[in-house]
Order: C-alpha cells, then structure tokens, then sequence
C-alpha cells in the first residue's frame, strides 16, 4: 500500500508541471501568455506554474482537479480547440468555467501565496491599499478583481454571437 501510494504521489507531482501541462499544442497559448505576465517575469524571480494556480495542494481537491482534467486531453483529441482560431472561439466559455471555479474556492490556488494577512498595504499604491482593504471586508475574492492577471482577458461575446452558438 505504501509503495502504490508513494507511487501515485510521485505520478500526481509529475503532471503538475510545466512542461507535462504544456505539452498539448493547445496549452502553447496560455504559455505564452503566462510568460509575458507578473506571474512569469518581475522583479522578484518567481514564476508561477500551471498548477500553482490551477492545482488545489490539498490531496482530495487535487485529484478532483486531475479527473476533471479529462476534458483538457478530451478536447485536445477532439480539435475542439487546437488551432489559435478555434481558442479564441472558446476562450470566453473556459475562461469563465476557471474563473467561476476560483470564485467558488475563494481563490484557493492565489491565497497559497497571497495571503490577506501576508499582505503590506503600506508599500502598495493608494489605490491598490483602498481596494485591497475594502475587498477583504466585502467578501470579495483575488479573481473578482484580477482577471486576465495571468492570461489575456477575454471579451465578452456580443448578443448576437451567443445566439449563433445556440443555434
């Protein structure tokens, strides 16, 4: 039991990085996104991965996110989304399936390194410290304010593209 468990441990860690996240054609484009972002390059070194932010640590949460991670390799097969093109046509709907998922966790994966009480309010700007202070206090959570922090913010798709879909 030890040995199986050792095991599947060392195989979880394996698909939490980088390169096993972008190995798929289709996660070329959020890499290049992340890698142009603060979450890549600053002025403090540390980069972020794909699980960094994606990945709950926690063990039960995490292999939650590693089953339902079924539909990245199903639609990869698929060529749901394997040209830059087809991306963007989907890249609203993903994004708000992410987005609603942090909501829900009260941005689980941002607070493993930005913590409320690890913050310095005094060496942020005027509006960063006004925000951050009446954030906190009205329940909102880092991906209220923070979207396309990581990755290019999509925009939303106009009404009559919402109906051709459902069409």
């Amino acid at each position: 039991g030890a040995v199986f468990a050792g095991l599947f441990n060392v195989g979880l860690s394996a698909t939490n990085t980088m390169e096993f996240c972008t190995d798929c054609h289709t996660m070329k484009i959020p890499l290049e996104e992340l890698q142009q972002s603060l979450h890549s390059k600053n002025t403090s070194g540390v980069a972020a991965v794909c699980a960094d932010c994606h990945v709950p640590k926690a063990f039960g949460p995490k292999l939650v996110a590693k089953i339902l991670a079924y539909k990245d390799v199903l639609h990869e097969f698929l060529g749901t989304i394997d040209t830059k093109e087809k991306y963007e046509q989907h890249r609203w709907d993903m994004a708000n399936r992410v987005w609603a998922k942090m909501k829900a966790t009260d941005s689980r994966e941002c607070r493993s390194c930005h913590a409320w009480e690890n913050m310095d309010l005094s060496e942020q700007s005027r509006s960063a410290r006004n925000r951050h202070s009446s954030a906190r206090d009205e329940g909102l959570t880092c991906i209220d304010c923070h979207k396309g922090i990581a990755h290019e913010e999509p925009d939303e798709p106009e009404e009559e593209e919402i109906a051709e879909k459902q069409e």
